[in-house]
């Protein structure tokens, strides 16, 4: 109850929001603690050595090597346990269950784009369940976008050039705002969302509603076959190029001896910067699609390729 008598603070409706919260308070207190001695100590050391007053001024130059050892360290200690809890909550909201629902989001000057993996699309607006954690996968079309959640106390940047991958749950249904919380040009103000929680069996119906003739990684398979992509990389190809049935999630030896995992961000590479990560006894020869796709369809590709995980080659 005492929330309501304080401008702006509401209670967070994700699970980690009361661990946030916590945080926030132990940082607020630790940095009032800080200001109050230093304050005093400036109005002390005023009062008592200001022009006039008849106090000892000998032995200036003499130093208190205890109070300021004591100080440093006890500063120190107290910081260093601010930054150990607050990388807790970190590692604990980044933990990413195996069986979440991954969701893609693009920023773009100035609006949000979100596609379901059902093919379900909408801008500045992400509808999801409750109590089902959900994976946004999130890539920048132009400049660098900070997604933001104030309810669910979770705050993301978003880097053109790059998937950044986070968690978020919410705990009830709800509308809630959604911000860009990074300047990304002349209107970066109205850059403005929702995140829509409802439960599961609205969430369903939602989708069904919503639900196009083709699902995002059919839309990929379209697009893969629409680039040209199927005659070099489908079993009847007279061209040797890598099978990407099975591939995802798998180790990939490339020809400079190393090994990568076959994730969002490798297929990414694979296919904006072919010659970056060469598979091993494959030559270099796929041309690379970096301007010639958008990151809508980017996402199109990897959910189509995605999809082939449990393909045999």
């Amino acid at each position: 109850m005492w929330r309501q008598w304080i401008p702006f603070w509401h209670e967070g409706v994700s699970p980690y929001g009361g661990d946030v919260d916590l945080l926030f308070r132990g940082l607020l207190v630790a940095s009032t603690l800080v200001l109050g001695l230093l304050l005093f100590l400036i109005l002390l050391f005023c009062i008592r050595y200001r022009a006039g007053n008849d106090v000892d001024r000998e032995n200036h130059e003499a130093k208190s090597w205890h109070w300021e050892i004591g100080w440093t360290a006890a500063s120190l200690v107290a910081f260093l346990g601010l930054f150990a809890w607050g990388a807790a909550i970190f590692l604990k909201i980044y933990q990413t269950p195996a069986d979440d629902l991954s969701v893609f989001v693009v920023a773009q000057q100035w609006m949000w784009k979100v596609q379901h993996p059902g093919g379900q699309a909408e801008i500045n607006a992400l509808h999801m369940p409750i109590n089902r954690p959900v994976n946004l996968v999130m890539a920048s079309q132009d400049v660098i976008h900070s997604f933001f959640i104030p309810a669910l106390r979770l705050k993301h940047d978003v880097v053109p050039g790059r998937y950044q991958s986070i968690e978020i749950e919410a705990m009830r249904p709800g509308h809630y705002h959604l911000f860009c919380a990074e300047y990304c040009g002349t209107d970066h103000a109205r850059m403005l969302g929702e995140v829509v929680a409802m439960r599961p069996a609205d969430y369903a119906a939602w989708l069904a509603q919503q639900a196009p003739s083709s699902s995002l990684a059919q839309q990929g398979s379209a697009l893969f076959r629409q680039l040209g992509c199927s005659g070099c990389h489908e079993g009847s190809s007279s061209i040797h190029a890598p099978r990407l049935e099975g591939l995802y999630g798998k180790p990939v030896p490339l020809s400079d001896g190393s090994t990568v995992i076959a994730d969002d961000k490798y297929l990414r590479d694979s296919i904006l910067l072919p010659r970056s990560q060469v598979a091993a006894g494959y030559q270099p020869v796929m041309p690379s699609f970096e301007g010639r796709i958008d990151e809508a369809q980017l996402l199109q590709l990897v959910a189509y390729i995605k999809s082939l995980a449990t393909v045999k080659p």
